[in-house]
Parts: C-alpha cells; structure tokens; sequence
C-alpha cells in the first residue's frame, strides 16, 4: 500500500489490515536520519558554519535517540536546528480521532481513546497527523506554571460532565501532553522556578505526573529538546541537577568562525525587498566590513562577552546599509546607487541596539562604542585590500618601505580638506575624490579591473581606512564626514571637541 492510499484509512480495522506499524518518536527519527545519512541529504538545511561541528553532534545525539540540550549564546541557531527536526519525522501517522494527546491506535495512552477504542473496536474512527502540526515550543520565563506544561483539573468541564475532581476525564492537558508524539522545546530551560524542572524530570523519567495531588500515569513519547544560554545557566538560573542528567546529549554552539562563512549567514537571512535590490548596489567589501563589525563586537572590552553579540547584528546592520543608500538615493532622485562607506553611519542604531555593555562601555556611551567598533572593523579589513600603513613605518636598524599613501598625505598637508555629505549625489562624490592627489592612481594600482563606481568604493575605503590607521584626521558632523590632515587637527583641537579620546590616544 503506497504513502497516499494509507492515509485513505481511516479506520482501526482498515489501519490493522494495511500492515502499518507505529514507532515511538525517537526511533522514527532515527530510521529517518539514517536514510537520509546513507542517501547523502542534508539533514539541516540553511545551518552555515556548523558542518564540522554541532551538526555531527546533534546526528549522534539522535541517532543514539538521546534528548537534547543545546547550550550556546544568542544568536546560534539553537531554536532553528531544533525547528528543522521536524523534516526527520515522517510525512504523516495515524492517531485517535478526536484525541487530545495524538493517541496511537495500537497503544493509546488517554482514558478517552482507550474507552473510545473498547467501545467501537475496528470501527475506531483515526486521523493523520501531518508532521509540521508535531512539533511544540514554549519560552521558559519564571512565571511558568506546572498547569501550563502539564495541565490541571478544568472544574466546569467537571461540571459540565458530572465528574468527579479526580476522574482523569476533568483534567485539561496542557502542552506537553499535547505534544505527545512530537518534538517538544523548551528554551531557556534556566529560567523556569526548580519545582518546574523537576515536574519535568517526572515526566522524562517515570512517565508520571501529579495534578493537584491526582497522580496521572502517562507515558509520553516525546524527544525533548532543550536550549540554554551559557549567561542564564551560570548567573540567573541553573538546570537542576535530576534534570540535567537526564538529558543525554549536551551540544555547544558557537558563533560563525570565519568572516566568509557569517557574511553568507548575514546574506541569506537579511529581508531586502526587490526595489532596494534593483536600486541599491552593495560590494563584498562593505558586506565584509559590516560583518567585521560583530567580530570586533565579540572580542571588544566594552562589550559583555557572556551576553554575546547575536549573528541579528550583521542582518540588521545590512539592512540599514541598503536602507541607508535606498534614501539617499530617493532624495537625488537617483535610479540606481551603491553602499558607501559613508552610508554606514546608518548602521549605528543597529550595532547600539544588538549590543550588551560593561561598566567601562557605559562610561563611553553606546553610540562612542558602536563608532569605535566601526573604526576597528575598517582598520582589520583595510589590510585585506591594501598595504598596511603600520609596516611602512621605519624600524630600528631598517630603512622605511615605500609609502603608497604619501601623495594623499602631502595633499591634506597643504591644507586641503575634503567634505563627504551623507545625501551627496553620487557624481558629486567621485568628483570630490577625484580631487584628491594620488587617490584615484592608488585604487587602480591595486584593483586594475574595478569599474568606475567600484574603484570610487575603494578610493572612499582609503580615506577612511588612512584615519583609522591615524594617517590623516576624519571628522564626523551631523551631516558629513571632514577628512583633513592630521597635524592642523590637532592643533586646532583646543578649539574643538570633534576628536574621539581613540584619535588622540593614536595620535600620541
């Protein structure tokens, strides 16, 4: 009998005499994995950076039919690996019409189906059960209560049906035992009270729960899947220690390791609507200076290393990038544009906003820290596209190597300034770059194939990245970057407070 004449059953006998055979859970997505293991398809799909690593992980833990804790910052995919689970199971079961807790015709669990099945027999009436309606989820917060897992006594049903309090009839379930049959998850597992946790452990390991002092028997069949935040589990709240034992297989997830591998994850999940993609052009080299961003973020003293710095920072700091140039470009009535250097100013509100500080990054404020982040992330890539200005300082004993950037410095020295304004047009911008001496020649020394716009991009990236490296001095205003020469800055600094305690520490 084929997948699509059994789903036509709709009967106990009918399911009986098609040869069916119900699996509990775990062993349904055991048989699943394999299959798709041996057939070498893809278990998780859209899951970049973890092929070597908790991928391999979560298949053992699965194929030893384990529950699981996945224990790892924000931002890593936890909740995505246990959503795509789903696809292991199969593509429909069969289970008691009419049953709250997805009873198995060969072996129901509830009151209500096995009277239902004593009373009809063959005639027990069953449904399927697609496997996108098996899988439940709930957030752990401290309010939590056994009745919302589990269930509680529900008197007007009591009423309603002439029951006793302690007939197993009166107890409305709650979403575990709704969820028997599926994957259930819970995240933040710290944060739920000890008395919850332990509530679970009953379930995990005797199969039995106890409302309002009724002990219920119910042997659910469900692969639980817990996630944590390293932050929770060590300071607000812990896994008591009954429970942590009873989930089997503990995964450590991690954020992208390698700045290609983010810069696809950034790319795949960042919502860009069709306009902004055929009116706004955006180069690997600002798609890689915003993902440098949250790597900076990571390794920042500012920042909270146990809180983290979610992968949501790249996605959202990308889609203010194209947002940014999108209203530039609205505004100079442009009909196409590019992302500028200049235009990630706009990704501030999301690095400000993604971001948990320490005592020394409250005292420099969160908009001082996202611009210093900024200016670490074009400084780290600089080096990628061109020479670094640091080895062509002299060293003892050594003559200094040939300085590309001289003609540029020697024209700010004259006292020339250039001013980049947030809603310049783009013709307006090349020609101001244009203006300055050895700019252009040194963008196509190193980047001989780059088009018009592209090698505009990177005249723009050599401004910013000579003042990140304290070459020349950039000025940020409310409506412009002011790049100048570093030396006339300084002098004119007590007449100013533009300059960051970053540019003149560097400048010492």
């Amino acid at each position: 009998m084929t997948k699509a004449d059994i789903r036509k059953v709709n009967t106990l006998g009918a399911l009986i005499k098609s040869g069916y055979k119900s699996k509990n859970i775990k062993d349904e997505i055991r048989e699943n994995l394999i299959g798709k293991l041996q057939h070498a398809e893809p278990c998780f799909t859209g899951i970049v950076g973890y092929e070597e690593t908790v991928i391999p992980d979560v298949e053992r833990a699965l194929l030893s039919r384990h529950n699981i804790l996945f224990l790892g910052l924000r931002g890593q995919a936890k909740t995505r690996m246990a959503r795509q689970m789903v696809s292991l199971l199969d593509e429909y079961i069969p289970v008691v019409a009419g049953s709250e807790v997805n009873d198995d015709p060969f072996q129901p669990i509830s009151r209500y189906a096995k009277e239902l099945i004593r009373e009809k027999g063959n005639d027990t009436p069953i449904e399927w059960l697609h496997r996108s309606e098996r899988y439940g989820e709930k957030l752990a917060t401290p309010d939590v209560s056994v009745a919302d897992l589990v269930g509680d006594i529900d008197p007007i049903k009591a009423a309603n049906l002439k029951l006793n309090f302690s007939d197993e009839m009166a107890i409305h379930y709650g979403i575990i035992p709704r969820s028997n049959r599926c994957i259930f998850v819970i995240n933040e597992i710290p944060d739920l009270q000890a008395r919850i946790q332990v509530a679970l452990f009953n379930i995990l390991e005797e199969g039995d729960v106890q409302i309002r002092g009724f002990k219920l028997r119910i042997p659910l069949d469900i692969l639980f899947v817990f996630t944590a935040n390293p932050e929770d589990y060590t300071n607000r709240g812990s896994i008591v220690t009954p429970l942590k034992d009873r989930i089997e297989s503990q995964i450590l997830t991690h954020y992208p390791k390698t700045i290609d591998a983010a810069m696809t994850i950034t790319e795949q999940e960042a919502d860009i609507t069709e306009r902004q993609l055929s009116l706004v052009k955006v180069g690997e080299l600002v798609k890689r200076l915003i993902e440098q961003v949250s790597f900076e973020a990571r390794a920042s003293e500012f920042v909270d290393k146990k809180s983290g710095v979610s992968a949501r920072l790249s996605i959202s700091a990308l889609e203010n990038a194209y947002s940014s140039a999108e209203r530039r470009a609205i505004i100079n009535k442009e009909k196409e544009t590019q992302v500028w250097v200049n235009d990630l100013i706009g990704i501030i509100p999301s690095i400000t906003g993604k971001i948990e500080l320490v005592y020394e990054g409250e005292q420099e404020g969160p908009f001082q820290v996202a611009m210093n982040l900024l200016d670490k992330a074009i400084r780290s890539v600089f080096t990628l596209y061109f020479p670094n200005p640091d080895s062509l300082k002299k060293r003892k004993g050594a003559q200094p190597a040939e300085n590309p950037y001289r003609a540029i410095q020697t024209w700010f020295d004259k006292g020339n300034t250039l001013d980049l304004l947030f809603t310049m047009k783009d013709a307006d911008k090349i020609q101001s770059l244009y203006a300055v001496d050895g700019l252009h020649a040194l963008a196509r020394k190193y980047f001989k194939q780059a088009g018009e716009k592209e090698t505009a991009l990177l005249m723009e990236f050599v401004l910013h990245g000579l003042s990140a490296y304290s070459l020349i001095s950039k000025k940020v205003v409310d409506n412009k970057i002011a790049f100048k020469d570093l030396m006339g800055s300084m002098l004119n600094f007590g007449n100013t407070s533009a300059f960051s305690d970053e540019e003149m520490e560097k400048e010492d």
